[in-house]
């Protein structure tokens, strides 16, 4: 299968999955996938503590409940987005639009430069607010791991994301020098079925089998003896 100028397969190709993993910016996807699903879930399950003389639980994170908000709400939508993301790169080989792929290509710079500084300032707030947070308000030290994890896979994210805006960033330059990119650009197995039979000129004729000049039809009903047939005047 020939592919285009983003590593996919041209429009109107089909479908294959093991070919749309294998894509460097989605396997990037995936494992930013799995990094928002560890920092939602640690936090919205061990994120939120209490005092032994407490029954309202606070955020782990110096009580601040904003630093958890932040994690749990981030961590969610980085989710969904990513999901939306691995749609559209099963989609995109059959985009035939050199417009719409434009566009996607550029909403994934956009998106994934977003996502990188969203993730930098998660991993700054987060590990400000566990470096000020006070012992006495968590005296059994329960979820330091699940903040730690959090933490470390908010830093983590930030490569993560940034790495796909590279790639997309390059695929749209990539994109941008090829033929994708014209507006005269028409898709090979799109066009084959599409174009004209030419049309034979007089001197295509077909040949007598004598190879001695091309072939006439007589103008009278005189019999052929050698061919056996005699052609009828209406």
């Amino acid at each position: 299968m020939q592919r285009g100028a983003y590593g996919a397969s041209r429009a109107g190709g089909a479908f294959e999955p093991l070919a749309v993993i294998q894509q460097p910016h989605t396997g990037l996807r995936i494992v930013s996938w799995l990094f928002s699903l560890v920092i939602f879930g640690c936090i919205a399950n061990e994120g939120y503590i209490n005092r032994p003389d407490e029954v309202e639980q606070f955020c782990i994170f110096n009580r601040n409940q904003n630093a958890c908000n932040y994690a749990v709400s981030m961590g969610s939508l980085a989710f969904l987005c990513c999901m939306a993301f691995l749609a559209l790169d099963a989609y995109f080989p059959q985009i035939s639009s050199i417009n719409e792929r434009k566009k996607a290509v550029l909403a994934d710079v956009g998106t994934s430069a977003f996502w990188s500084f969203v993730w930098f300032v998660g991993f700054c707030f987060l590990a400000n607010q566990w470096q000020v947070a006070k012992p006495e308000d968590n005296p059994l030290r329960s979820g330091a791991d699940a903040a730690r994890a959090a933490i470390t896979f908010s830093f983590f994210s930030i490569f993560t994301w940034a790495t796909q805006a590279f790639l997309a960033f390059q695929r749209y330059k990539l994109g941008a020098d090829s033929a994708l990119f014209s507006q005269d650009y028409t898709d090979p197995s799109q066009d084959a079925g599409t174009v004209p039979y030419s049309s034979y000129s007089t001197g295509d004729a077909l040949e007598s089998p004598g190879g001695t000049g091309s072939y006439q039809q007589s103008g009278d009903g005189v019999f052929d003896g050698s061919a056996g047939y005699q052609r009828q005047e209406y």
